[in-house]
């Protein structure tokens, strides 16, 4: 079974998730915890990405 419609979807969650960071860095008022959680997030998808194209 190939894993290439999961990584498709992480990237498409990857790139999602970089778009709503930019978005709420750019407000007046930053939001640092949402900033984090999406920060944090961004990375667990990026590790689970790159575990994938390894394998």
């Amino acid at each position: 079974m190939t894993a290439e419609p999961r990584i498709m979807s992480l990237r498409e969650r990857h790139a999602r998730l970089d778009r709503q960071i930019d978005d709420a860095q750019s407000r007046t008022y930053k939001d640092t915890v949402t900033i984090q959680r999406l920060k944090f997030e961004k990375l667990r998808v990026k590790e689970e990405l790159d575990r994938l194209v390894r394998q």
